[in-house]
């Protein structure tokens, strides 16, 4: 094995170690496992291994033996000039940093996307200039579990109803609806439509004197353009 050189293992590994539940000792097995691989040693022998650290031979064969067990490390075959060979896998390692890491990135999206709604509440409170009542509360949670709008969506749509002079969860559930029909899911589509959409409202047309009634939602959404 070459004496010297750099090692390239992920940054995630060092850090997440033990949330993935290997302690230190075999962390540095598995390191001297892949500087083995990386230096073309395919399958070092547990004294090869512990040459190279604190721990005896028969210890790290242990270690070997509990890695492979635990689905960390794994043995494959391979065939080279017709003649079959042994080597050491981490693919088993580095999927599970995989699924660890996928599952850390769902999990801050999952926050970050609960803090968004709890943070639509005061901003709607403020544009209302009172407290939003419990059905108000639950229209909201409908948009956002439900019907899967975007946070930025929403608070679009609450300042198309500002601008409008239409302040009611009425009015912004039909501005949902047409917007997510047409395909809007940028703040930019949306304030374009919002701009065309007033343009045409603009023009004589028969009013819905119910328009401005308190708001009572139907579920599913249904075609206020058709009512």
């Amino acid at each position: 094995m070459q004496e010297h050189g750099s090692l390239s293992v992920p940054a995630s590994l060092i850090m997440y170690y033990h949330q993935l539940g290997v302690k230190e000792e075999e962390l540095i097995l598995l390191l001297q496992v892949n500087l083995h691989l990386q230096s073309g040693n395919q399958f070092p022998t547990p004294n090869e291994l512990s040459n190279h650290m604190s721990i005896t031979t028969s210890a790290c064969t242990s270690l070997l033996r509990s890695l492979m067990q635990r689905g960390f490390l794994d043995i494959e075959e391979y065939e080279q000039s017709s003649i079959k060979y042994e080597r050491y896998s981490l693919k088993p390692l580095w999927g599970k940093l995989y699924e660890f890491m996928m599952s850390k990135n769902e999990k801050k999206t999952e926050e970050k996307q609960e803090q968004d709604n709890i943070n639509l509440y005061p901003v709607f409170e403020s544009e209302f200039g009172r407290p939003l009542s419990p059905f108000e509360v639950e229209t909201l949670s409908i948009w956002m579990d439900q019907d899967y709008h975007d946070p930025l969506i929403i608070k679009a749509a609450l300042k198309e109803a500002v601008i409008s002079g239409k302040l009611n969860f009425r009015y912004i559930d039909r501005i949902l609806f047409e917007w997510k029909k047409n395909g809007i899911r940028t703040i930019d589509q949306a304030r374009n439509y919002g701009k065309r959409f007033r343009q045409h409202q603009a023009q004589p047309a028969k009013q819905n004197q119910s328009s401005d009634e308190e708001y009572k939602r139907k579920v599913p959404f249904y075609n206020w353009l058709e009512s």
